[in-house]
Protein backbone atom coordinates (compact mmCIF):
# COMPACT_ATOMS: atom_id res chain seq x y z
CA UNK A 1 0.00 0.00 0.00
CA UNK A 2 2.93 2.55 0.77
CA UNK A 3 4.14 2.23 -2.86
CA UNK A 4 0.52 3.47 -3.65
CA UNK A 5 1.17 6.55 -1.66
CA UNK A 6 4.66 7.01 -2.88
CA UNK A 7 3.74 7.10 -6.21
CA UNK A 8 1.01 9.09 -6.07
CA UNK A 9 3.05 11.78 -4.06
CA UNK A 10 5.69 12.08 -6.34
CA UNK A 11 3.35 12.00 -9.31
CA UNK A 12 1.53 15.00 -7.96
CA UNK A 13 4.45 16.76 -6.95
CA UNK A 14 5.74 20.07 -8.91
CA UNK A 15 8.91 18.76 -9.78
CA UNK A 16 8.82 14.80 -10.18
CA UNK A 17 5.36 15.02 -11.34
CA UNK A 18 5.09 11.68 -14.00
CA UNK A 19 8.23 11.45 -14.66
CA UNK A 20 9.04 10.39 -10.99
CA UNK A 21 6.17 8.49 -10.36
CA UNK A 22 5.61 5.85 -13.25
CA UNK A 23 9.45 4.96 -12.76
CA UNK A 24 9.29 4.47 -9.23
CA UNK A 25 5.96 2.42 -9.72
CA UNK A 26 7.24 0.51 -12.26
CA UNK A 27 11.02 -0.71 -10.58
CA UNK A 28 8.98 -1.93 -7.86
CA UNK A 29 6.95 -3.85 -9.97
CA UNK A 30 3.95 -2.54 -10.19
CA UNK A 31 1.87 -4.19 -13.62
CA UNK A 32 2.29 -1.21 -16.28
CA UNK A 33 -1.49 -2.01 -16.64
CA UNK A 34 -2.10 -0.79 -13.40
CA UNK A 35 0.50 2.15 -12.99
CA UNK A 36 0.40 3.65 -16.11
CA UNK A 37 -3.39 4.71 -15.77
CA UNK A 38 -2.58 5.33 -12.33
CA UNK A 39 -0.14 8.18 -13.15
CA UNK A 40 -1.17 9.10 -15.69
CA UNK A 41 -4.68 10.33 -13.69
CA UNK A 42 -3.46 11.08 -10.87
CA UNK A 43 -1.16 13.45 -12.87
CA UNK A 44 -4.12 14.94 -14.73
CA UNK A 45 -6.17 15.76 -12.00
CA UNK A 46 -2.84 18.27 -10.85
CA UNK A 47 -4.27 20.42 -14.05
CA UNK A 48 -8.09 21.56 -12.65
CA UNK A 49 -6.84 22.05 -9.38
CA UNK A 50 -3.77 23.98 -10.63
CA UNK A 51 -6.50 26.34 -12.65
CA UNK A 52 -8.88 26.77 -9.89
CA UNK A 53 -5.95 27.82 -7.64
CA UNK A 54 -4.97 30.24 -10.00
CA UNK A 55 -8.25 31.19 -10.56
CA UNK A 56 -8.86 31.89 -7.02
CA UNK A 57 -5.61 33.20 -5.92
CA UNK A 58 -5.65 35.63 -8.23
CA UNK A 59 -8.76 37.04 -7.27
CA UNK A 60 -7.81 37.74 -4.23
CA UNK A 61 -4.06 39.01 -4.83
CA UNK A 62 -5.74 41.56 -7.69
CA UNK A 63 -7.40 43.66 -5.00
CA UNK A 64 -3.70 44.62 -4.42
CA UNK A 65 -2.58 47.20 -6.36
CA UNK A 66 0.78 46.28 -6.49
CA UNK A 67 0.32 42.87 -7.95
CA UNK A 68 -2.11 43.68 -10.09
CA UNK A 69 -0.28 46.34 -11.64
CA UNK A 70 3.01 44.23 -11.91
CA UNK A 71 0.91 41.02 -13.02
CA UNK A 72 -1.10 42.96 -15.60
CA UNK A 73 2.47 44.18 -16.80
CA UNK A 74 4.00 40.45 -16.73
CA UNK A 75 1.17 38.61 -18.73
CA UNK A 76 0.89 41.61 -21.38
CA UNK A 77 4.24 41.02 -22.32
CA UNK A 78 4.22 37.52 -22.20
CA UNK A 79 0.72 37.63 -24.39
CA UNK A 80 2.52 40.61 -26.80
CA UNK A 81 5.51 37.74 -27.34
CA UNK A 82 3.83 34.88 -27.92
CA UNK A 83 0.07 36.02 -29.15
CA UNK A 84 1.03 34.26 -32.90
CA UNK A 85 2.57 31.27 -31.48
CA UNK A 86 -0.17 30.80 -28.98
CA UNK A 87 -2.86 31.45 -31.61
CA UNK A 88 -0.98 29.00 -34.29
CA UNK A 89 0.39 26.46 -32.01
CA UNK A 90 -1.98 26.43 -28.72
CA UNK A 91 -3.77 23.36 -27.81
CA UNK A 92 -1.06 21.62 -29.29
CA UNK A 93 1.55 23.86 -28.05
CA UNK A 94 0.41 23.23 -24.60
CA UNK A 95 -0.12 19.42 -25.25
CA UNK A 96 3.89 18.71 -26.68
CA UNK A 97 5.11 20.98 -24.04
CA UNK A 98 3.49 18.76 -21.42
CA UNK A 99 4.00 15.80 -23.29
CA UNK A 100 7.83 15.81 -22.97
CA UNK A 101 9.26 14.30 -20.36
CA UNK A 102 11.98 17.12 -19.14
CA UNK A 103 12.61 19.37 -16.10
CA UNK A 104 10.33 22.51 -16.51
CA UNK A 105 8.00 21.02 -18.79
CA UNK A 106 4.93 19.31 -17.08
CA UNK A 107 1.24 19.60 -15.91
CA UNK A 108 2.16 22.51 -13.36
CA UNK A 109 3.75 24.68 -15.73
CA UNK A 110 2.03 23.80 -18.73
CA UNK A 111 -0.88 24.49 -16.70
CA UNK A 112 0.02 27.84 -15.29
CA UNK A 113 1.38 29.05 -18.64
CA UNK A 114 -1.82 28.47 -20.83
CA UNK A 115 -3.50 30.46 -17.78
CA UNK A 116 -1.42 32.96 -18.39
CA UNK A 117 -1.85 33.01 -22.12
CA UNK A 118 -5.40 32.92 -21.87
CA UNK A 119 -6.22 29.80 -23.38
CA UNK A 120 -9.89 28.53 -22.21
CA UNK A 121 -9.76 26.31 -19.28
CA UNK A 122 -11.57 23.82 -21.73
CA UNK A 123 -8.57 23.49 -24.38
CA UNK A 124 -6.31 23.62 -21.33
CA UNK A 125 -7.45 20.52 -19.88
CA UNK A 126 -8.18 18.83 -23.09
CA UNK A 127 -4.27 19.81 -23.84
CA UNK A 128 -2.80 18.49 -20.64
CA UNK A 129 -4.86 15.23 -21.20
CA UNK A 130 -3.19 15.09 -24.35
CA UNK A 131 0.60 15.91 -22.95
CA UNK A 132 0.07 14.03 -19.91
CA UNK A 133 -0.59 10.14 -21.96
CA UNK A 134 2.12 11.29 -24.13
CA UNK A 135 4.53 11.48 -21.27
CA UNK A 136 3.55 8.81 -19.81
CA UNK A 137 4.08 6.47 -22.53
CA UNK A 138 7.11 8.29 -23.19
CA UNK A 139 8.86 7.62 -19.87
CA UNK A 140 7.27 3.76 -19.66
CA UNK A 141 9.42 3.10 -22.76
CA UNK A 142 11.94 4.29 -21.38
CA UNK A 143 11.76 2.47 -17.91
CA UNK A 144 10.78 -0.23 -19.43
CA UNK A 145 13.37 -0.73 -22.03
CA UNK A 146 15.74 0.41 -19.70
CA UNK A 147 14.64 -2.45 -17.15
CA UNK A 148 15.10 -5.12 -19.89
CA UNK A 149 18.43 -3.99 -21.28
CA UNK A 150 19.67 -3.88 -17.16
CA UNK A 151 18.36 -7.59 -16.97
CA UNK A 152 20.18 -8.64 -19.99
CA UNK A 153 23.54 -7.13 -18.90
CA UNK A 154 22.91 -9.03 -15.64
CA UNK A 155 21.95 -12.14 -17.04
CA UNK A 156 24.88 -11.94 -19.85
CA UNK A 157 27.69 -11.10 -17.35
Amino acid sequence: MMHWIWTAILTILPITELRGGLPYALTLGIPWVLAYPYCVLLNFLVAPIAYLFLNSVHKLLCRWQFYSKYFDKLVERARRKLTEKVDRFGFWGVAVFVGIPLPITGVWTGTLGAWILGLSKRKTMLAVLVGVIISGLIVSAVVLLGIEVLDFLIKHE
